[in-house]
C-alpha cells in the first residue's frame, strides 16, 4: 500500500479520482483507504508543517503503508536549477531549522543520531531531474534562510518532506518525494508566485501521477 501524505487540500485533490473504501482518523489526520491508479492507497491530509507532517507521516504508517509518497507544490532556490511548473524528484531532505551546532559541533540540519546534515530518500525509476530538498517551519523571503539553504546544497524548499524522511527512516520504511515549483527565489515575491502558480504547479503534478504511483508499485 502507498501512504500519501499530503500538505494540502488543493494537493491532496490531485487523488480526486481516488476509489475511498473507509475513512479513519489518527492522530486528529483523516485517513482516507480505497485504491488509485489500481494501486492501494492511504490519503492523509495532514496540514502544513513539520510536526503535522511527522503525524500524518506516522498515520500512514499504522493504516498498513509499505511505502510513504509526498506530493504536492513547493519553492525554488535557483532560477538556474529550478523553473516555475516544473517537476522534481528528491533524492536527499535535510530540516534546515534543526541547529544544535553550538552544542555539539554538527553542521545544521544534522539530527541527533546522525553524522551529516541530509537522509537519503528513494527515488524509484522516473525520468524527472533530481534535487535536494530544504524543510523547515518557515515560508518567506529571507535573505538569511535563503543563504543558509543554498550553503547547505538545496535546490527545494518546502515544510513538510525532511520530517516525514526522518519518520521513515526510523520506521525502515522508503519514502519518495516528487515536488513541482510554484516560486523561485529572486523572481519576485515568493508569496505573490505561490498564490499565481500554484493552480499551474499542481496541474503539471497531477499530469504525472499515474506514472508516479506506476513506478512506486513497481518498485517497491
Amino acid at each position: 500500500m502507498i501512504g500519501c501524505v499530503i500538505a494540502m487540500d488543493r494537493e491532496a485533490d490531485l487523488l480526486s479520482q481516488m476509489k475511498v473504501k473507509h475513512i479513519a482518523s489518527r492522530y486528529g489526520k483523516p485517513v482516507r483507504v480505497g485504491s488509485a491508479f489500481g494501486t492501494d492507497v492511504a490519503l492523509v491530509t495532514c496540514g502544513v508543517g513539520k510536526v503535522n507532517a511527522a503525524a500524518g507521516a506516522c498515520a500512514a504508517l499504522e493504516a498498513g503503508a509499505d511505502v510513504l509518497l509526498n506530493f504536492g507544490a513547493a519553492g525554488g532556490l535557483n532560477p538556474q536549477t529550478t523553473e516555475v511548473g516544473e517537476v522534481y524528484l528528491i533524492d536527499r531532505a535535510v530540516q534546515y531549522d534543526f541547529d544544535c551546532a553550538q552544542l555539539n559541533g554538527l553542521p545544521v540540519g544534522t539530527l541527533d543520531g546522525e553524522t551529516e546534515p541530509f537522509l537519503p530518500l528513494f527515488c524509484p525509476p522516473l525520468p524527472y531531474p533530481r534535487r535536494a530538498l530544504g524543510t523547515g517551519d518557515r515560508f518567506n523571503d529571507s535573505p538569511a534562510d535563503h543563504a543558509l539553504l543554498l550553503s547547505l546544497g538545496c535546490d527545494v524548499r518546502e515544510m513538510e518532506g525532511g520530517a516525514i524522511a526522518q519518520v521513515c527512516k526510523y520506521a525502515g520504511v522508503p519514502f519518495c518525494s516528487v515536488k513541482a515549483i510554484s516560486d523561485v527565489y529572486g523572481l519576485g515575491s515568493t508569496t505573490g508566485q505561490f498564490r499565481e502558480n500554484c493552480a499551474r504547479a499542481l496541474r503539471a503534478l497531477g499530469a504525472r501521477l499515474p506514472e508516479i504511483f506506476a513506478a512506486l508499485g513497481g518498485a517497491v
